[in-house]
């Protein structure tokens, strides 16, 4: 048992932390890519990283109980990594749901067959466009830079600093938050002025149905927005690798 500690420990730990980091990542976390594939990717890169990472902790004074705990360690790690990721990731849709509660799209949901979840079609249609416009732009690299860097911040058999990747998800979670807003700023100040136009067709023409009206103008205007707002998409993928080079917690 101890030879075994000695020689698969390192090995062990890195494909743990890799694993929980794609576990619950975007994109290579979906339901419709095969086991098979994330299975090989992630001993792929766990090779890759064995070979390159210098690994300090001697394994022939482990035993068993700290082995596991070692192990759990690197679980920590990645989820809390993956959990950054698809918080920055997720502003997107964000942005997208807050302009579909908007036209009164937010009972309109549909079967993502990607996530195997409910979704609703406008901002699952964003996230599916900024997702190709991140791998057109290599984007997937820089999570594999994520993790690199998570290495030289946490080396193999360090213990967790709670509070420090408790604090990261808790600025993702806002940063998320305030992206998605910033990203649907224009077309809600757009509804906005909606707003205030028929507020004074409303006094103007008393006699006009505003309520009937108002959805189908309210329907059109975002359809429109949505489409003028798409081309910015891709400016996004800048701004989410400096968030994600901000809030990585080293």
């Amino acid at each position: 048992m101890e030879l075994m500690i000695e020689k698969l420990l390192c090995p062990v730990m890195i494909l743990t932390r890799l694993s929980a980091f794609f576990l619950i990542l975007p994109v290579f976390g979906w339901t419709t890519i095969p086991v098979t594939i994330k299975v090989a990717m992630t001993v792929i890169m766990t090779l890759f990283f064995s070979m390159l990472l210098p690994f300090g902790l001697n394994s022939a004074q482990v035993s068993v109980p700290e082995a596991i705990l070692l192990i759990s360690n690197e679980a920590i790690y990645g989820l809390a990594l993956g959990l950054i990721a698809t918080f920055i990731f997720s502003a997107v849709k964000i942005g997208g749901e807050i302009v579909e509660d908007q036209i009164g799209f937010s009972m309109s949901e549909i079967f993502d067959p990607l996530t195997g979840e409910s979704a609703r079609p406008l901002s699952m249609m964003l996230e599916m466009i900024f997702i190709l416009v991140f791998l057109s732009a290599n984007g997937h690299h820089l999570f594999i830079s994520i993790i690199s860097k998570s290495y030289e911040a946490f080396p193999a058999g360090s213990i967790p600093t709670i509070e420090l990747l408790a604090r990261g998800i808790i600025q993702a979670g806002s940063a998320m938050l305030v992206a998605g807003l910033k990203l649907a700023a224009p077309i809600l100040a757009a509804f906005l002025l909606l707003m205030v136009i028929l507020a004074i067709l409303a006094r103007i023409v008393p006699e006009m149905n505003i309520l009937f009206i108002s959805q189908s103008v309210r329907v059109g205007l975002g359809l429109f927005m949505m489409a003028v707002f798409i081309p910015f998409i891709s400016a996004f993928v800048t701004e989410f690798a400096e968030f994600m080079n901000k809030l990585l917690p080293v």
